[in-house]
């Protein structure tokens, strides 16, 4: 059997590999078999944390909208459940930055709800 020496296919990989290594600290940027396997971890956690940072950012919105809407007496549920029956639609998103940008208009949003009760 004759021997397969790879050349250039081998080396094109390894160089894509350290190019996606560089910057990681010590030997995890420069030698190969490190460098993949903390590329393939970096890889996995950014795949992941795609997904989580949807939820974090809704945790962040709804901690938000409950703070303001109970500085003007009423629970994050109760509002949602008033704007709701009121047929408001308007994303937690969207009532978040209006109660950080805008506390006037949201305690207009807030007196729909109330009186959707």
């Amino acid at each position: 059997m004759t021997r397969v020496k790879r050349g250039n296919v081998a080396r094109k990989r390894r160089k894509k590999i350290l190019k996606l290594a560089k910057g990681f600290r010590g030997s995890h940027g420069s030698l190969f078999r490190t460098a993949n396997q903390q590329v393939m971890k970096a890889l996995r956690n950014a795949y992941r944390d795609r997904r989580k940072r949807k939820r974090d950012f809704r945790r962040l919105w709804i901690t938000r909208i409950n703070a303001a809407a109970r500085m003007h007496g009423l629970s994050y549920s109760q509002l949602i459940g008033n704007l709701k029956k009121a047929e408001v639609e308007i994303n937690r998103k969207m009532l978040a930055q209006l109660a950080v940008l805008d506390p006037e208009g949201f305690a207009k949003v807030l007196e729909l709800a109330k009186q959707a009760r």
